[in-house]
């Protein structure tokens, strides 16, 4: 059963929600293209805006919250229904055992539906933070200030640990105040937001979760459950030859505080954010992660972690590749590695794997270029008739534009792929030119010396 409304919004909101709710089942006609609203429609599974309207009006949690949490998740994507790392389900992340048991008490629905439709687990997301609001004394004026929801939203989380709970809850405030669209539609506009942390407040930041590391500065340390790796005395007890490139299938708080469960029984020696790049550690390079699902290869290697799905490549950012490399670089030197794929390897390469991370979407030229310190194999000169060239996140006209580039500026190009036929200052082409992650311009603008494709440049 779903409980009775509470305020007159959520009574104006109940009868469109019992529709909604009625209707999850149903099959869906797909909007003509004429009569389409992209922010209101999203695609691949997303739920419609609608389905966060009505949730955050019947619990009277605040409907940007929702789709932040949605977005800091799983950057609003139900994963063709499969669960995360840590067992989370749907674009919501509710967990079996804690939020998704505790959505179905609530809402009255089936676990089924809170794991697989859209709607239902946003419900059931917004059900589960109301009942922490209530518990945490959020009384109605305290529910419409965005800053008292800090507590309910790291609780959410699921954090054991104090520097982890925050840091969970500081990320999905951060996309609060700067704003963000996903790759579906939905919007949610920046604003001056002040979280009120509580005790959370004396916590060290997400900048330095606990104490920083000793094995690499860079690098915040949240150490993993004592049940999830081996403690040993690297490289004197086993050789380090060896890096494994994962992903995380979750997010990047959430996987933290997933080694930290003595359930888990997986750990990394290190994980890293999509959005800037920041890195935890959280096992000790001295000690064997369980990482690999292979024995040897655990004892023999470091095991770092991206956040993300194999299957988004939204989630590949520059940043991420950067920071990553930079740390396979001090890795392979710190112990003697090779730079080459024979050492630094997916995990679906690692014998006996069952895992197929980092998937297709990971770019290993581009990667391997960074570890070896290759900043460009090609470089060009833009010319445009207007200011700016138009930079795009794909090999074609048909991709979303990303930013810009200046006439005259010198790009390094890193790979060129087959796209949209483009006439430009030098000539008619269909070579696009890739000059960053997900950043790509048209060849017929770039003075490269070639016509075409470049000698040396890879195909991507």
């Amino acid at each position: 059963m779903i409980p009775a409304p509470t305020s007159r919004r959520a009574r104006l909101a109940l009868g469109g929600l019992l529709a909604l709710v009625t209707a999850l089942s149903a099959p869906v006609a797909a909007a003509s293209p004429a009569s389409a609203d992209p922010s209101r429609a999203p695609a691949g599974g997303g739920p419609p805006a609608s389905a966060f309207d009505a949730a955050s009006a019947r619990y009277d949690v605040p409907r940007d919250l929702l789709v932040a949490i949605g977005y800091a998740e799983t950057r609003l994507d139900m994963h063709a229904g499969t669960p995360s790392a840590s067992g989370g389900h749907g674009l919501m992340h509710l967990v079996h055992t804690r939020t998704l048991d505790e959505a179905a008490s609530l809402t009255g629905l089936a676990p089924a539906a809170l794991r697989t439709e859209p709607a239902a687990n946003v419900l059931g997301a917004a059900a589960v933070l109301r009942a922490y609001a209530d518990q945490a004394g959020l009384t109605a004026t305290g529910r419409d200030d965005l800053g008292r929801w800090y507590g309910p939203v790291a609780r959410y989380g699921g954090a054991r640990e104090a520097p982890t709970a925050r840091l969970y809850a500081d990320t999905v405030y951060d996309l609060l105040r700067t704003g963000f669209t996903s790759e579906r539609g939905e919007r949610v506009a920046g604003r001056a937001v002040v979280p009120q942390r509580g005790a959370l407040e004396r916590t060290p930041s997400p900048d330095g979760v606990g104490i920083l590391s000793t094995d690499y500065p860079p690098a915040a340390w949240a150490p993993a459950s004592t049940s999830n790796y081996t403690v040993a005395s690297r490289p004197g007890s086993h050789p380090v030859n060896y890096v494994v490139i994962h992903m995380t299938q979750g997010s990047y708080a959430g996987s933290i505080s997933w080694f930290q469960n003595p359930a888990a029984q997986v750990s990394a020696h290190y994980t890293f954010r999509s959005s800037d790049g920041a890195v935890t550690q959280s096992v000790r390079e001295k000690d064997i992660a369980w990482h690999a699902g292979n024995w040897t290869y655990n004892t023999q290697s470091i095991g770092i972690e991206h956040e993300g799905y194999v299957d988004n490549p939204a989630w590949f950012t520059d940043a991420m590749y950067r920071a990553s490399a930079a740390l396979t670089r001090s890795l392979t030197a710190k112990y003697g590695i090779p730079r080459d794929r024979a050492h630094v390897i997916g995990h679906v390469e690692v014998p006996g794997a069952t895992h197929t991370d980092p998937g297709p979407n990971w770019n290993w030229t581009y990667y391997m270029q960074l570890v070896n310190g290759v900043t460009g194999i090609g470089s060009g000169t833009v010319n445009t008739s207007s200011a700016n060239l138009n930079v795009r996140s794909g090999p074609g006209t048909g991709y979303p534009v990303v930013g810009s580039v200046a006439a005259g500026a010198t790009v390094s190009i890193y790979c060129q792929a087959a796209g949209t036929t483009v006439s430009g200052p030098y000539g008619t082409s269909n070579v696009w030119n890739r000059i960053g992650t997900n950043r790509w311009v048209a060849d017929a603008y770039v003075l490269t010396g070639h016509s075409g494709y470049i000698p040396g440049v890879p195909r991507c």
